[in-house]
């Protein structure tokens, strides 16, 4: 090989060399910038992972501070806490009515069913409405009749002193008897004369009133009736709790009309001690009406009125109650036997009216301005008054 081929050989060879390290070089400088990009693209990377963080940090802050604020806001206004748990049983309430009216609605469905099926039990009811309403009327019926029944036992009790009996009353009862035998055996041997039968029914009632007039009069003589008297009226033992309030009614109607108003004052120790005024006939409806209109007295409830047939007269017995005071006191007037005429109290109080009528029916009093005074027992065609002391049957058979 000549020069020429070793120089150029050299050459090639240094070119070579040369060209490797060019490329070695390069391939250096490209790994150095992979790197470099890999951390200039890292870079980016971090900062988003930190501002990711960071909203996170912020929004968890914001969710805190909301909730802290809602909680405050609850222990301010609890009653918004309240309303949900009142909404909530506001829904059941309205679930438990749908479900009630739809179990309703089924049971209806149901009978409305059954009735299709059987419909004689629909036609008893009616039926047994009808019983239930008979047996209701019965037993009102039952109980308004033993209410009647109770009231009248009740007034017996109450006015014991129109069924009192003496033995003057016995004697005349004996006195009846025996003459009522008498009539009727006079009738019997007498059937053939009408005549002669009425004239022996009005011997025998003559007869029987003669006898008990003498009674009568024999029994005033020997004191009997001032006996009478002293048991209706008796003497003071010892002072009366209610003397003071008779001495008021006293003093109050002296004030007004002087001493010649009343006729006698007492407290009846028979009837739970009441004060009693003893009016005149002529001052008796003049007295009942100061009593009720006086404004320290104002009886304004009269609770009893009745007549009495005490032979030598006859008496009307008033009770009178003041609500107001809550005090009584018993009002009465003596009357003549045989012309009993009295003022009428029925235009004060409204309650004297019925027992004003029973007294005028069996006692015979009449009262002046009763605004309907009429028999409310035995009829305007009974002959007598079967209260009366003397009383004797029209028809001795009876």
């Amino acid at each position: 090989m000549d020069q020429k081929d070793v120089e150029q050989l050299k050459k090639e060879a240094a070119a070579k060399a040369k060209a490797a390290a060019l490329a070695k070089k390069k391939a250096k400088e490209a790994a150095s910038k992979e790197e470099d990009s890999a951390s200039t693209e890292a870079e980016p990377l971090d900062i988003a992972k930190q501002k990711a963080a960071a909203a996170a940090k912020a929004k968890a802050a914001a969710l805190a501070k909301k909730k802290a604020k809602e909680a405050a806001s609850k222990e301010e206004n609890p009653a918004s806490t309240e309303a949900e748990p009142l909404d909530i049983a506001k829904q059941k309430a309205a679930a438990a009515a749908k479900a009630k009216a739809a179990a309703l609605a089924k049971k209806k469905a149901k009978e409305a069913a059954s009735k299709e099926e059987n419909p004689a039990s629909t036609e008893a009811e009616p039926l047994d409405i009808a019983k239930q309403k008979a047996a209701a009327a019965a037993k009102a019926k039952a109980a308004a009749l033993a209410k009647k029944e109770a009231k009248e036992a009740a007034s017996k009790e109450e006015d014991p002193a129109s069924t009192k009996t003496d033995p003057l009353d016995i004697a005349k009862q004996k006195a009846a008897a025996a003459a009522k035998a008498k009539a009727a055996a006079a009738a019997k041997a007498k059937q053939s004369g009408a005549g002669d039968l009425e004239k022996e029914k009005a011997k025998a009632i003559a007869a029987a009133k003669a006898k008990a007039a003498a009674a009568a009069k024999a029994k005033m003589k020997s004191g009997g009736g001032a006996k009478a008297e002293s048991q209706t009226e008796p003497e003071d033992i010892k002072p009366s709790p209610n003397q003071l309030i008779l001495e008021k009614y006293i003093k109050i109607i002296e004030s007004h009309f002087g001493s010649e108003m009343l006729e006698a004052s007492y407290i009846n120790r028979l009837s739970k001690d009441v004060p009693t005024i003893v009016a005149k006939p002529e001052t008796y409806y003049k007295l009942a009406e100061f009593f009720k209109y006086n404004e320290q007295l104002g009886f304004d409830f009269l609770s009893e009125l009745h007549g009495t047939d005490f032979q030598t007269h006859m008496e009307i017995y008033t009770h009178l109650y003041s609500y107001k005071n809550k005090q009584s006191v018993a009002l009465k007037v003596k009357i003549d036997r045989e012309d009993p005429v009295i003022d009428s109290i029925a235009p004060l109080w409204a309650g004297a009216n019925w027992p004003e009528c029973e007294a005028y029916d069996l006692l015979g009093i009449c009262f002046k301005g009763h605004p309907n005074l009429h028999r409310i027992m035995l009829g305007e065609d009974w002959v007598g008054y079967p209260l009366r002391k003397d009383y004797e049957p029209y028809d001795v058979e009876v």
